[in-house]
């Protein structure tokens, strides 16, 4: 995940480095990682680079002479200018914002959006769920013409989640799976598969406390035996983005290293 290989942005866990997004590419080639997933953010939207085409052609010139790859993004954007619980104009501009997102995203060649309905911008009842339905409905063409995916991440039970998926049944609706969002909500790895296993399109690996907050890998409640074991059952290749507990300032090479190993030990036992 962006940001992971530098020390955290004002403290925060997660968030769009504009600082030294371009020093990633290079970190990310020296840990021996193949792939880094962009962070789209309302905080750092104007210093972006997706945002301009000259941007867009850095990111593809760094991509290229470090051989690591940007196919997914992360729009965190819309934790906060949510798609439920707004007023109808709020909706239409973020819907507008959301269209723009993937345009920005296909010129850089980016083809998997992961759109975040969590914390701020979860989905809490009914009629949030019917907003969500009827905003994907609404995307749909713009995701066909540009030849794009959008993974949904939520923190819907797994009954609940297999319901909106049958409500919007399109092959470019896809789930992005969470191992430690899963974990704090006390979800079985073999109940969420068995539900939508068959339209995960990708996974951010982590762990998390039940109820509680993000943790090293291994040390949280996620039930990695049971999850690799789902894993192999459906077949699931990756990718496999590690969005993991951040480790001390200035160590993040030496963490991701740790963190790729842990995945790979997961890998080669299935």
């Amino acid at each position: 995940m962006q940001g992971r290989l530098v020390p955290p942005v004002k403290g925060r866990i997660q968030a769009f480095p504009s600082e030294r997004w371009r020093d990633e590419f290079a970190l990310a080639q020296q840990a021996g990682l193949q792939t880094i997933e962009w962070i789209y953010d309302l905080d750092d939207a104007e210093t972006n680079p997706l945002a301009t085409d000259a941007g867009i052609a850095e990111i593809k010139s760094l991509s290229h002479q470090h051989r690591i790859s940007v196919r997914s993004l992360c729009a965190d954007y819309f934790m906060a200018e949510t798609l439920v619980r707004a007023t109808p104009a709020e909706k239409a501009r973020r819907l507008e914002k959301l269209v723009w997102l993937f345009e920005r995203c296909r010129s850089c060649g980016i083809d998997r959006i992961v759109l975040p309905f969590v914390d701020a911008s979860r989905i809490s009842n009914a009629s949030d769920e019917d907003e969500v339905v009827e905003s994907l409905q609404a995307v749909l063409v713009h995701l066909e013409r540009l030849s794009l995916e959008l993974h949904l991440e939520t923190s819907l039970s797994p009954v609940d989640f297999r319901r909106l998926l049958e409500r919007v049944r399109h092959p470019r609706i896809r789930v992005n799976y969470d191992s430690g969002n899963s974990a704090s909500l006390d979800y079985a790895p073999q109940a969420e598969w068995a539900a939508y296993g068959s339209r995960i399109g990708s996974f951010h690996i982590k762990d998390r406390i039940r109820g509680g907050t993000t943790v090293p890998l291994g040390k949280g409640g996620a039930d990695f035996a049971a999850l690799f074991k789902a894993v192999q059952e459906f077949g699931f290749k990756g990718p496999w983005i590690l969005q993991v507990a951040r480790g001390e300032p200035g160590d993040e090479l030496a963490w991701a290293i740790r963190n790729k190993m842990f995945l790979l030990s997961w890998l080669g036992k299935i």
